[in-house]
């Protein structure tokens, strides 16, 4: 299989704990990774760039995410390979080498956040931090057979970490076990251990389980199944959750073009809420790197040079138009799930793609991603995503989102699932 027992998932490894006398120490025995875009003191901020990492010096103080779970008593082992610059899904980076993805060797491992999943992927350490700013926890997460967890949007700091855009930039982590998930969780949430309180309502968004090419007996249905069993039918309901939005969130006409409408398989209204959200991260990855870019002139892989430049050159028209689309469908789907709903979406519109897959082919697949994927970004919501076993020798993940503020609500949620979630796999794979 790999090579690397390391699977090319690490830039730099080390042992770094603190010592503490302190009893309450809930990541004791545990060890993690950090992807290469938080600051450690005493090191250099690499950014997933040789060149970043020429033109930075080391860091003078440690991201407060990092020193949250190192103080819970976890040993860092290292820093984990990366994206250049944070800017892609896919996991591969043309400086560094692609980590393998564990789960298959012959597909891209997602990304930026590659390292920290594949690390987890590959039982190396017991989880890992990343950031998710489009997706970046979320698909290395499906793509990898791991548990990932995006955070509400600002509820976890992220003080010490390159921004790529601050309208949506979150601190992320990964585990494969639901437990380790949310013992970290935790500790970066600063949020007390609740009792696990019953989901009023899952909601399954019928539209979004039709953009993916898994059956959906081995996706929407699996997941139905297993709430039936654990929580009871009753609190299933149905939605189509484009023209919810559609018909909630107004100002995505701004972000309609012609092409969408035209789209083959997908859900127009999510695909101009991608438009509405790309348009804003361009115009902040211009405002924080831009100069950086047309100074250094960094060489960039394939892609992540095309989205570069494409931001560098933006003029940030429509700037107000996609904060009014952020505010609408944060009230929109607040409105949706109440205070303790939670919406069932595909992470992914299906299984990783292959290692060095034709841009167009990937550009497309991207499109369906990004529509998924924006509703927690635009919203600001958590977003969990959860490995359903394989199909096909490939990963598939399910994910649940739950209101802002929600993050300790959900993770109990995925405890209270994840069991049954892997019996009914097995079931439907017998």
């Amino acid at each position: 299989m790999a090579r690397d027992p390391d699977y090319g998932a690490f830039v730099d490894k080390f042992v770094l704990e603190l010592t503490s006398s302190a009893h309450d120490q809930p990541l004791q025995g545990l060890t993690f990774a950090v992807k290469d875009i938080f600051d450690m003191e005493g090191y250099v901020t690499g950014f997933g760039h040789p060149d970043w990492a020429r033109t930075h010096s080391a860091a003078t103080s440690t991201a407060p995410a990092v020193l949250a779970v190192l103080r819970g008593g976890a040993t860092c082992v290292g820093r984990t390979v990366m994206d250049e610059m944070a800017y892609s899904i896919d996991g591969e980076n043309i400086h560094y080498g692609t980590p393998v993805n564990p789960c298959a060797p012959d597909r891209v491992p997602g990304g930026s956040s590659s390292g920290s999943a594949v690390a987890v992927g590959a039982k190396i350490v017991d989880f890992s931090l990343g950031t998710d700013t489009g997706g970046s926890v979320r698909v290395p997460a499906s793509y990898c057979g791991i548990l990932g967890f995006r955070p509400s949007y600002d509820a976890v700091p992220s003080a010490g970490v390159v921004p790529l855009a601050q309208s949506f930039d979150t601190v992320g982590w990964f585990a494969r076990d639901p437990v380790i998930l949310s013992r970290v969780g935790h500790i970066l949430l600063q949020s007390p251990v609740m009792d696990p309180i019953k989901p009023s309502q899952v909601i399954i968004a019928e539209d979004c389980f039709q953009l993916s090419n898994i059956p959906n007996d081995r996706l929407g249905q699996v997941l139905v199944k297993s709430v039936e069993k654990i929580y009871g039918g009753h609190i299933l309901k149905h939605t189509v959750l484009g023209d919810y939005v559609k018909e909630k969130v107004p100002s995505l006409e701004h972000f309609t073009s012609k092409d969408i409408k035209e789209l083959e398989n997908n859900i127009p209204s999510l695909a101009a809420l991608s438009n509405a959200m790309r348009s804003l991260e361009r115009y902040e990855f211009k405002d924080n790197h831009g100069e950086w870019i047309t100074t250094v002139k960094p060489e960039l892989g394939p892609g992540i040079s095309e989205r570069v430049w494409e931001a560098v050159r933006t003029t940030g028209e429509n700037v107000d138009a996609c904060h009014s689309v952020k505010t609408e469908l944060h009230a929109a789907l607040a409105t949706l799930l109440q205070n303790f709903g939670v919406l069932a979406i595909p992470t992914v519109p299906g299984p990783p793609p292959k290692l060095q897959a034709d841009p167009a082919t990937l550009e497309i697949f991207r499109a369906k991603a990004f529509s998924l994927l924006s509703i927690a970004g635009v919203s600001g919501f958590c977003q969990v995503s959860m490995p359903l076993g394989m199909h096909d020798n490939l990963p598939v993940a399910v994910s649940l989102l739950a209101k802002q503020g929600s993050d300790a609500f959900l993770l109990n949620v995925v405890e209270s699932l994840y069991g049954t979630l892997k019996e009914q796999v097995e079931i439907t794979e017998k």
